[in-house]
């Protein structure tokens, strides 16, 4: 039988270098941006990725994993009861998988309709607590891409922020893929001013947090008030199709 991937020391060796780098660019670029480091969370992407290496990344010290799929995440979280770990649903979420999502995990990034957040608040209700969601906004109207667009956010976040069983915690975005990173700041930036007009808008929560950024521009999003960075390659590597 193969050793696992978190036994493996040149794994393991090859994940705790990945792991000091992306904490280190953090660190950089939110003191560049006058934050502290500790304002920015890491959300190791582990889509694909198996549990011995979410093990291992646990071990070097990031808690929090971003799942794209429902079933997949089960899989993991069944397989690993540890301590201060936290999965958070990063992907579209499908209406049949509602109801596992609400009970699964510690945060929904990606709520992107009013229906969406209206079945989520009723089945965390029936599970008894009150989920965390962010508002997915498709800032730059890509058709391929889900998400509210920007001018339906203050009439939705109105309607979830009366939801019983949902905590608004605050907005997320996908920016479009971009060989430089600078040529999305205007996607980060447009975020930023959405939740600063919503919080004018729209009485009670205080739509904390700014998920944007991942791999290749996450910097970027951080000079603009990302509050939580989604980082998969560069933590766990480039993902073999097979790997499950």
């Amino acid at each position: 039988m193969a050793e696992s991937a978190a036994a493996d020391p040149a794994n393991l060796a090859d994940l705790a270098a990945r792991v000091r780098a992306i904490r280190a660019r953090v660190a950089m670029a939110a003191e560049r941006a006058g934050r502290a480091p500790d304002d920015v969370l890491v959300v190791a992407v582990s889509k694909t990725v198996d549990a011995d290496h979410v093990r291992g990344v646990y071990e070097l010290g990031l808690k929090t994993f971003g799942e794209n799929r429902v079933q997949e995440a089960r899989g993991k979280i069944a397989a690993l009861p540890l301590p201060l770990i936290a999965w958070e649903l990063i992907g579209h979420l499908q209406s049949n998988k509602v109801a596992r999502a609400a009970t699964l995990f510690a945060r929904v990034q990606s709520v992107d309709s009013l229906a969406l957040a209206e079945a989520l608040s009723r089945r965390a209700g029936e599970a008894g607590r009150v989920l965390p969601i962010l508002l997915e906004i498709n800032v730059a109207g890509e058709a391929s891409k889900s998400g509210l667009a920007p001018d339906d956010l203050p009439d939705v976040a109105r309607a979830v922020a009366a939801l019983p069983h949902l905590r608004p915690d605050g907005l997320m975005t996908v920016a479009p893929i971009a060989a430089d990173p600078e040529t999305v700041r205007p996607v980060f930036r447009r975020l930023r001013e959405l939740r600063d007009r919503l919080r004018d808008a729209v009485s009670g929560p205080s739509w904390p947090h700014l998920s944007m950024g991942m791999t290749d521009d996450f910097e970027v999003a951080i000079a603009e008030g990302a509050t939580i960075v989604r980082i998969g390659r560069a933590i766990f590597g480039a993902r073999p199709p097979t790997m499950t």
